[in-house]
């Protein structure tokens, strides 16, 4: 979670100001260009504005990194292309899907937001980047709204051409809080860096709403090699009290599985206490290569936001992995970035389809979006709409439309889930004292 606050007056300006000039342009050249008309009308996304052409959408996340990869995210979206167009594509436009590799750094999170500006990308759909400050100005500056990032930084619930499908860290942070409430002492352990400062609120949240007291805030190294000393140190932390039972929980990203190798080893020394952790740093995968039942996480609370795997609402997004990437073992239906980039193709179709026989433009999408459309995802989310500010604006999230999280739990080493339904974390988020 990075990058400043930001609020929709700051770019709707710009927005408005693009969309009257191009209409002014338009207009002006009308009697120049009447020999010319179909390059005239030429438009992102589209080939001479023809209603047939090919609809143009990237996808991006970071791919062959040390740190943090996706390979699902872009793999889906091809196959979904590949599914959709075998079946005479979205009002019989064919959909072009362009990937990128942001290799996990600002440089590469803005080469891939000025290539899809260059290819005329009516939009960005289904991303991974952790570089929101990098990327967003030109997408921004090109006008192309981006729908369904994976919800990692603050700038996917503060810019007004983002159109976020979950709650990001902050709804898992927030249920999570909730759901360890009846723990002994909670000890956080989380990144010394600026995006880190902003995690302990936002969990604290959660405990206070159940009567909980505040956590203990631990900073760590975030490209740390070993957390023997971090580890050790909550486990103190966390069994003061005996017959207390305590909970950890690492929030390092990528650096939790190093996180739960130390703390393997150190538990021996210490009382029994739980791990919890949110969906997304920990996953069926890892849950198997820690040892599955007899791991570090057995009994964990898990914050998710969407259902398990298992539930019978992803078999639409099953059913176009079995069609046409049976094979490709990038492509993980349990994989939160997967289903992510499912549910955000999911609403760019619906998109598509509300503007009928017209022009499919990264304004089009936009304009359609932002004029209230309704978007549902057979249960998988809420029903989805983006309004101006949404009920979460009064502490820096005006985007956040869905604040919905899930709670699962490791059961005899598999990912199950803890509760029926959805808990809603809204209430919860608006007294996050969260400071910007």
């Amino acid at each position: 979670m990075t990058g400043r606050r930001r609020t929709r007056s700051t770019f709707l300006p710009g927005l408005l100001t693009r969309h009257a000039r191009h209409g002014v342009l338009c207009a002006g050249a009308a009697v120049a260009c009447a020999s010319l008309l179909a390059g005239c009308g030429v438009v992102p996304g589209t080939t001479g504005g023809v209603g047939d052409d090919p609809i143009t959408v990237m996808t991006w996340a970071p791919q062959d990194t040390k740190a943090t990869n996706k390979p699902g995210m872009p793999a889906f979206a091809r196959a979904y292309a590949r599914w959709v167009n075998a079946k005479g594509g979205i009002n019989g436009r064919k959909l072009n899907v362009l990937t990128c590799n942001d290799h996990n750094d600002s440089v590469g999170a803005a080469k891939c937001a000025r290539q899809a500006a260059k290819e005329n990308a009516v939009a960005v759909v289904g991303s991974y980047s952790q570089y929101a400050d990098s990327f967003f100005p030109s997408l921004e500056g090109a006008g192309i709204p981006y729908i369904g990032g994976y919800g990692v930084t603050n700038a996917e619930f503060t810019s007004p051409l983002s159109y976020p499908v979950n709650g990001g860290q902050p709804a898992l942070l927030a249920g999570l809080g909730r759901a360890l409430a009846d723990c002994g002492p909670v000890a956080l352990i989380r990144p010394d860096t600026i995006a880190g400062d902003q995690l302990p609120p936002l969990l604290d949240s959660g405990l206070k709403a159940g009567g909980h007291k505040a956590s203990k805030d631990q900073r760590a190294a975030e490209d740390a090699t070993e957390y023997d000393g971090q580890a050790a140190r909550a486990l103190r932390a966390t069994t003061t009290t005996p017959g207390d039972e305590g909970c950890v929980v690492p929030a390092l990203g990528d650096r939790n599985g190093t996180f739960m190798d130390s703390f393997r080893r150190a538990r021996e020394d210490y009382p029994d206490v739980r791990t919890a952790a949110v969906l997304g740093s920990v996953d069926q995968t890892v849950i198997d290569a820690t040892g599955g039942a007899s791991g570090p996480y057995e009994g964990s609370y898990i914050t998710g936001w969407y259902p398990v795997a298992s539930d019978p609402r992803w078999d639409g997004m099953k059913q176009v992995i079995r069609d046409e990437a049976f094979d490709d073992n990038r492509i993980d239906p349990a994989d939160a970035g997967v289903q992510t980039t499912w549910i955000a193709y999911t609403v760019f179709r619906k998109v598509v389809e509300s503007l009928g026989s017209g022009e499919v433009t990264a304004d089009t999408v936009t304009e359609a979006l932002d004029n209230g459309l309704r978007v549902g995802t057979g249960g998988l989310t809420p029903t989805l709409r983006w309004r101006f500010q949404d009920k979460l604006a009064s502490v820096g999230f005006p985007r956040l439309v869905n604040a919905n999280v899930t709670l699962q739990v490791v059961r005899q080493g598999r990912l199950v889930s803890a509760r029926k339904g959805f808990v809603d974390t809204t209430g919860t988020l608006q007294n996050a004292d969260v400071n910007y």
